[in-house]
């Protein structure tokens, strides 16, 4: 008799877990070093933050954002709120790249997926 059933292998929960954690951490890091970036006022986020128009109280904004979402990730607890708030940040950023600034969108799209991935998994 041949049965079917729907459960994972032994350990592919460990395994799921652990490449969440991994995803989480290369994220969180990715959007601590953006956001400290706009914090700190590095030359480079001042201009381009000029270039967007909404003056530098939104480069602060968008920076802080970035940090407590970069450290909601890391606190299971908040990771899915944390996440859907980065998402929402690159949509953002996307627009922005694409009707202000005439850049490639394309590290704020994978950091979208990425979010978006982190949100989906860590759904309550």
């Amino acid at each position: 008799m041949i049965t079917t059933t729907n459960a994972l292998p032994a350990g592919s929960g460990k395994v799921r877990l652990l490449t969440l954690w991994i995803l989480s951490g290369l994220v969180a890091l990715a959007f601590l070093g953006a956001g400290g970036a706009k914090l700190a006022g590095a030359a480079a986020m001042v201009e381009l933050f000029d270039k967007v128009g909404r003056g530098q109280w939104f480069r602060y904004f968008t920076g802080l954002l970035e940090v407590a979402g970069a450290i909601g990730l890391l606190i299971p607890r908040y990771a899915f709120y944390a996440a859907g708030l980065l998402a929402v940040v690159m949509v953002g950023a996307i627009v922005a790249h694409l009707t202000v600034l005439g850049t490639s969108p394309a590290s704020p799209a994978v950091l979208l997926i990425l979010s978006g991935t982190i949100a989906w998994l860590r759904k309550p």
